[in-house]
């Protein structure tokens, strides 16, 4: 091959991740992703309707397993997507800055603070239940005991302006706690949200715990919204017009938990709310055994 002929790039494939697998959308639509000052990145999937509810049925397939599992060993799991985050920080440092229109170094700090992040909700897996649970007080022979569980299917409108720590953000609370997740990637900035598929998939995080769909979060959100299998859903990036309003309005239809959208600065310490926004609280009694004059009898 002659030294003056120039080689032609390969352009990555961008791909859904839903049950552990990478789909186009079914409807074969894509779009157009460009960086800050215009110049295209990609072309990604939009996903439909019918895509939004594959990965709900994926994510009430896996819910038994991940729910089941050991807090202890949800968090080894956490842990181990933390050190494939670390193993490919390049690529999310060149992605991040691409779509959000930072310097390289800026982009660091925020890639810096998203894998921080994903390891900081991994340590509380097993340790979330000891501040939302405990033995309560009660007059008579019994204990009574209330123990966090998680809700199930939860779909996730990731944020639309912090492609990488703001989806860390939301996700990494909703999965410590023995959740599913559905998640609607940002739609103008969704290459970091694809390339964490790929993380995933290739770490120990079963197959169907985290679906990830790019594309319109007003197409996808209201099927996603009113789907009588999802328990839960997190609004964070439904800032498009009334859209907040109406997936609210949506989702009362079989009572599913809402956690509203609301000014935040992802940079900040994220304290334990978006975890118990998803977890449920089972009490439980049991009798102790008589109680004499002299003090309780086991």
């Amino acid at each position: 091959m002659s030294e003056s002929a120039t080689r032609l790039s390969v352009f990555k494939t961008y791909k859904l991740y839903v049950g552990g697998k990478f789909p186009r959308s079914e409807s074969g639509r894509v779009y157009e992703v460009s960086d800050s000052k215009g110049k295209w990145l990609a072309n990604v999937p939009l996903s439909s309707r019918k895509d939004a509810r594959d990965a709900v049925v994926a994510a009430r397939k896996a819910f038994g397993g991940w729910a089941g599992a050991t807090a202890y060993n949800r968090g080894q799991v956490l842990y181990r997507v933390a050190e494939m985050l670390e193993g490919r920080r390049d690529q999310f440092v060149r992605e991040v800055a691409e779509s959000e229109g930072l310097s390289k170094s800026k982009a660091a700090v925020v890639v810096d603070a998203a894998i921080d992040r994903w390891v900081w909700y991994a340590g509380w897996t097993d340790k979330i239940a000891q501040v939302v649970g405990g033995a309560n007080p009660v007059a008579g022979p019994y204990f009574n005991l209330s123990t966090p569980e998680p809700t199930g299917v939860v779909t996730v409108v990731a944020p639309q302006d912090s492609s990488f720590l703001g989806l860390i953000s939301v996700i990494a609370p909703v999965i410590a706690t023995g959740n599913t997740a559905v998640v609607i990637a940002s739609e103008k900035s969704p290459l970091p949200a694809l390339s964490l598929g790929e993380v995933l998939a290739t770490s120990d995080l079963p197959g169907g715990v985290v679906n990830i769909l790019s594309g319109k979060a007003s197409e996808m959100g209201p099927h996603l919204a009113a789907h009588q299998d999802v328990n839960a859903i997190d609004l964070t990036g439904a800032t498009e017009g009334d859209l907040a309003r109406d997936l609210e309005i949506a989702a009362a239809d079989n009572l599913k938990r809402v956690l509203r959208p609301h000014a935040e600065d992802f940079a900040e310490s994220p304290g334990t709310h978006r975890m118990t926004a998803f977890l449920e609280t089972k009490t439980v009694w049991h009798p102790t055994g008589s109680l004499g004059a002299s003090g309780s009898s086991y």
